[in-house]
């Protein structure tokens, strides 16, 4: 009773602990896989979430390990700078978030537009997919994310004239067949995950067959783990890795506190402290860094697995991360049965869910722009690379925000007798200053004109000084000169030659 009384959920997280076990163990060694890094440092990123942010405040039923979300970032960055230079690329994009959370500049990232953190995991999904298609018949993906897309008719050829090709397909696509139909057996079935299921059959199919298809290559635990020496550090002397490190940055910070978010509504328990989190998640990627392995996000597959297992406290991620470890150091030579083309279909599955297809249709039927935003980027991290995909679409959000802040409208009075009135009201900025010049411009020039701006909330610089001009130039010889009212001259004032 007292062991109860102190862990009054004890069965209810350890029940947990093992489903969510069990769905991230296939997960970390996929991603690594896809990553181009030994399988073991997915194991290794998978424990250090478990049991090093599991164990910290934040997000109580949040669980996190390498994601799908980072995979074609860490391919990129260990294609240009070493697999050696990754540990220092997450080691200072964790102490960033330690230093971030600690500012509290955690809660600004719920300010990120939803489009460009949606258009950014769909573009992550289709380069995702396309290079995992390459993996599940063997053969080698090109580098670049545009590259991958336009080589696979090439790549469906070559595929198409090779028996172990064709097999190593037939592998990848009976995983995302158990993986899609496994959600339609019951539900007493389904307390097995469907992606351990998907790997466990293919494993067993290609040992029963004699199959010839490439599997996991396994390094050993402790081989694996390389922390960063000085010669990796040497690479900070590249300006390139800078832009590489604040990627990681933000993309993996504004992944898991989306994710956050998310996993709050599903669960009734305490909500996320958004800063916490934020540093639970830089002392994890600080770790992984250190350990030189894979950086972690939260992963909302994961966390719903979680929740949707009965969690009620952290205890269940931490013990999922001592599954982990115990699993990575008494059965690891078990990883070289696995097959790689299972774990190309778990993550052309992955990829697949990551592409907000209802999101887009939705949005494009109330809100265009926004779907036009979240298009962009996708196609923008599909053909120049993540970073600057992103960047694209905050630059793109940041605009459009601007240009409906700034409405205006004009309203002109013309009795036919007297002055022509014209009402401003809104906001006056540079961006809606040629509608507004051109509305001016065509007023008639042989009449007294009275410019009210009374109802401006805002007039900046640009339309101050187009204003200033306009209203001096406009009214032509022997005409009364424009007149501009406000009932707050100390906040719009402008100057007029008699």
């Amino acid at each position: 009773m007292e062991n109860r009384s102190k862990f009054p959920h004890l069965r209810q997280d350890f029940a947990a602990s093992l489903v969510v076990f069990l769905v991230a163990l296939p997960l970390c060694v996929g991603v690594a896989v896809a990553s181009g890094v030994p399988a073991e440092l997915g194991l290794v990123t998978g424990i250090v979430g478990g049991i090093v942010t599991g164990l910290m405040r934040g997000s109580s039923l949040q669980v996190s390990g390498p994601a799908a979300g980072l995979t074609v970032l860490v391919f990129e960055a260990v294609n240009e700078f070493g697999l050696a230079a990754l540990g220092v690329i997450v080691l200072i994009s964790g102490l960033l978030q330690l230093a971030m959370g600690a500012l509290k500049l955690g809660r600004w990232f719920r300010a990120i537009s939803v489009s460009v953190v949606e258009g950014m995991l769909a573009g992550i999904g289709l380069v995702l997919i396309a290079g995992q298609l390459y993996s599940a018949a063997g053969l080698k993906a090109p580098t670049s994310g545009i590259d991958k897309i336009l080589g696979l008719p090439g790549a469906a050829a070559d595929a198409l004239g090779s028996t172990a090709a064709i097999a190593s397909l037939a592998v990848g696509a009976g995983t995302v067949a158990v993986m899609v139909l496994w959600k339609r057996l019951p539900k007493k079935v389904q307390t097995v995950p469907g992606a351990l299921a998907a790997v466990l059959l293919a494993t067993g199919v290609t040992l029963a067959f004699g199959l010839p298809v490439a599997t996991v290559q396994v390094n050993g635990l402790l081989d694996s783990i390389q922390p960063p020496g000085m010669d990796a550090f040497g690479e900070l002397a590249n300006p390139a890795i800078f832009g590489t490190i604040l990627a990681f940055t933000l993309i993996a910070s504004a992944e898991s506190l989306f994710s956050a978010a998310a996993v709050d509504r599903l669960h009734d328990g305490p909500r996320t402290e958004y800063d916490k989190e934020l540093m639970a998640q830089g002392a994890g990627n600080a770790v992984c860094g250190a350990l030189g392995a894979l950086p972690m996000t939260a992963v909302i597959v994961r966390s719903s697995a979680n929740v949707q297992a009965g969690a009620k406290t952290k205890a269940s991620r931490v013990m999922h991360g001592v599954w982990l470890l115990l699993f990575a150091a008494l059965l690891p030579s078990t990883l070289a049965l696995i097959p790689l083309p299972a774990l190309a279909g778990i993550l052309v599955h992955a990829g697949w869910k990551l592409i907000p297809f209802r999101e887009i249709v939705s949005l494009w039927r109330s809100h265009r722009g926004e779907a036009l935003i979240l298009v962009i980027t996708a196609v923008s991290i599909v053909a120049v690379n993540m970073f600057e995909g992103v960047l694209i679409g905050l630059a793109l959000s940041v605009a459009k925000t601007a240009w409906e802040a700034s409405h205006i409208k004009l309203e002109v009075i013309d009795k036919g007798a007297g002055p022509v009135q014209a009402y401003l009201s809104g906001n006056a900025t540079f961006l809606r200053l040629p509608k507004i010049l051109d509305s001016l411009e065509a007023l008639p020039q042989d009449r007294p004109v009275e410019l009210d701006l009374s109802g401006l909330h805002h007039l900046d610089h640009a339309c101050r000084t187009a204003l200033e001009n306009w209203a001096e130039r406009h009214s032509a010889v022997g005409t009364e000169p424009v007149r501009v009212t406000s009932t707050e001259p100390e906040r719009v004032t402008i100057s007029v030659a008699s």
